[in-house]
């Protein structure tokens, strides 16, 4: 086998263009491969984990009647005294902060225009809303006894054409089901960099939600970060009393995982197109180097090389381009997923379709090296380059010694 190998690999150097032109393919192919997969890898995760840190958490605690599409502010759909289960979620280890949280649906009014809204009520004490604090753009950040104050994300600010200390007006439909407005002052903007959140959001202290929405000592749910997110499950079973539910992040972000699932066929799709055209490429090139050799072909079977060894020889040939093609794919991918994991992909306003949708993707997308994705396609892209090579290796490996000859 090492003396077929030998002979295979100093066959791969006669032709040193073509095999250079093959390396090339392979490696592009390859690289193109695994820097698509860090794309989608980044989308998927940056989306996930934006989801969880504005919109879902790791866990919610919500009164079993609670439809979250509704942000319904009947009390009975509601959880009394929030502050005082949120002290017994954060009393668990596995829990790094709970906080209670007041949704609710409403219209901003500024000068001549108005949006719909999704209001949120915070304890901007919380650690909770971190990501607010630190996405601030203008302006400061809500005090918890503040009664006129409001935050909204610059990007609806910048299409209302609003600022700092700038006054809008509010309407909600409260506890009662009877529409109210107030007129609030802007304190601060802020952004999240997630299009889909930054133009329908609006955050008002807590306390001041609850009053103005009519909805007293009450809140929508316990809104909970874990210091491990695999350990959701367990700490929901020691949360869950009869007239409490607690959802996990796995459900919360069903859209999203769903739409992954269901996203994955058509990437499974466009990595096979590719590798076939690559696996296309090797077979042309083995094939050349088969009627090129055909009269070494002929003096080796001669010479008493059986068919299996010249079949082994090609197949060789094939394996070391295949694995110096990968490798170099690999790290040329690896380069491509570094630079885009610095400056990113910016698609902007392509987000704005899904800014009413439970997807909180990012208006500019991160490359995330895909470890697991990029074995596998290095494994398969292997073996579809010697998949390739079987029709050449074989028409080589049947060649009759006389026939070969002949074609002298």
């Amino acid at each position: 086998m090492i003396a077929l190998w030998r002979i295979a690999f100093r066959n791969l150097g006669r032709n040193r263009r073509r095999s250079v032109l093959t390396l090339v393919a392979v490696a592009l192919g390859m690289g193109l491969l695994v820097v698509l997969a860090g794309l989608v890898e980044g989308e998927i995760g940056s989306a996930l984990r934006n989801g969880i840190r504005l919109q879902t958490g790791h866990l919610q605690m919500r009164d079993e009647s609670y439809e979250e599409e509704e942000f319904s502010l009947a009390w009975e759909d509601l959880l009394e005294h929030p502050r005082d289960l949120a002290a017994q979620a954060e009393a668990l280890e596995e829990v790094r902060v709970a906080a209670p949280v007041l949704w609710a649906n409403g219209i901003l009014g500024a000068r001549e225009e108005s949006v719909s809204v999704r209001v949120v009520g915070i304890d901007p004490r919380s650690e909770a809303y971190a990501p607010f604090q630190e996405g601030l753009t203008a302006g400061q950040f809500l005090n918890p006894d503040d009664r006129g104050g409001i935050l909204i994300g610059q990007r609806l600010a910048k299409s209302l054409e609003l600022d700092v200390g700038n006054e809008v007006s509010l309407l909600v439909s409260t506890a009662n089901q009877q529409p109210d407005e107030a007129i609030f002052t802007i304190r601060g903007l802020f952004s999240t960099g997630v299009p889909a959140y930054d133009e329908t959001t609006i955050l008002l202290p807590l306390d001041k939600a609850q009053a103005f929405t009519r909805a007293e000592d009450r809140a929508s749910a316990i809104w909970m970060l874990l210091h491990d997110r695999e350990e959701a499950e367990d700490v929901a079973a020691s949360l869950r009393t009869p007239y409490v539910e607690v959802v996990t992040w796995r459900e919360l972000n069903f859209a999203l995982l769903n739409a992954v699932e269901q996203s994955m066929g058509i990437m499974v799709l466009m990595y096979l197109v590719m590798l076939a055209v690559v696996a296309v490429i090797v077979a042309n090139t083995l094939l050349m180097s088969v009627f090129e050799r055909t009269q070494e072909m002929g003096i080796l079977a001669a010479l008493g090389m059986k068919g299996r060894q010249i079949l082994t020889m090609f197949l060789l040939e094939a394996s070391t381009l295949g694995a110096i093609g990968v490798v170099l794919g690999i790290l040329l991918g690896g380069l491509g997923v570094l630079y885009l994991a610095t400056v990113g992909v910016d698609i902007g306003d392509m987000t704005t379709a899904v800014a009413y949708s439970d997807m909180a993707i990012p208006s500019t997308i991160y490359a995330e090296f895909a470890v697991q994705e990029t074995i596998t396609l290095a494994i398969a892209s292997l073996l579809i380059t010697i998949l390739a090579s079987l029709y050449p290796a074989w028409l080589g490996a049947r060649m009759e010694p006389a026939e070969a000859l002949r074609a002298l």
